[in-house]
């Protein structure tokens, strides 16, 4: 059962970081990167449709997106919702492909996203903190010998450790992308 909890608690730290790194591919760094688009939704049909199953996105050059809709008559209201989207890009429209240019950062813009870099960082190590309290719980809950049980502690702690320092890892990284220039 320990080797269960310890399992458990290893899974659910990578998850922590994995969702760092999905929450920070949001956050636009001065390239282009299709995942930015990821969360835009548009009316196809009456339905509110992921951008990604009514176009394709490529990057044919470092700082622009573009966009080909599989159906043409997709491509008025893939523009409005990039439009009424919090992503701050103005879509061209040509009649068949929308492009988007990707503005170049300035200073002052990367260290305000590297602050949200940090802050969503503090949210994921929070989370892994969570993880290790759940599991320290459950642990003492478990019908185990007191030696068991602070070896248990002690293993959990150093995955909390190991989690904590990917999370650091990963803000570093998108921190370096951003304040690179």
């Amino acid at each position: 059962m320990a080797n269960q909890i310890l399992d458990s608690t290893k899974a659910r730290m990578v998850k922590a970081g994995e969702s760092l790194q999905h929450q920070l591919g949001n956050i636009r760094a001065g390239v282009a990167n299709p995942t930015i688009l990821r969360n835009i939704t548009a009316e196809y049909y009456g339905a509110d449709t992921p951008l990604n199953q009514l176009a394709s996105v490529t990057v044919p050059e470092a700082r622009v997106l573009l966009i080909t809709p599989f159906d043409k008559t997709a491509l008025k209201a893939i523009e409005q919702s990039i439009f009424a989207s919090d992503l701050g890009l103005t879509p061209a429209n040509d009649g068949s492909v929308i492009r988007l240019v990707i503005p170049a950062l300035t200073e002052e813009t990367r260290k305000d996203l590297a602050k949200e870099v940090k802050a969503e960082a503090e949210k994921a190590k929070v989370a892994v903190r969570n993880i290790r309290r759940d599991a320290l719980d459950s642990a003492k809950k478990e019908e185990i010998s007191e030696d068991e049980l602070r070896k248990l502690e002690k293993d959990i702690q150093t995955a909390t450790d190991e989690g904590v320092k990917n999370v650091e890892q990963i803000a570093a990284d998108k921190e370096n992308e951003l304040l690179t220039i």
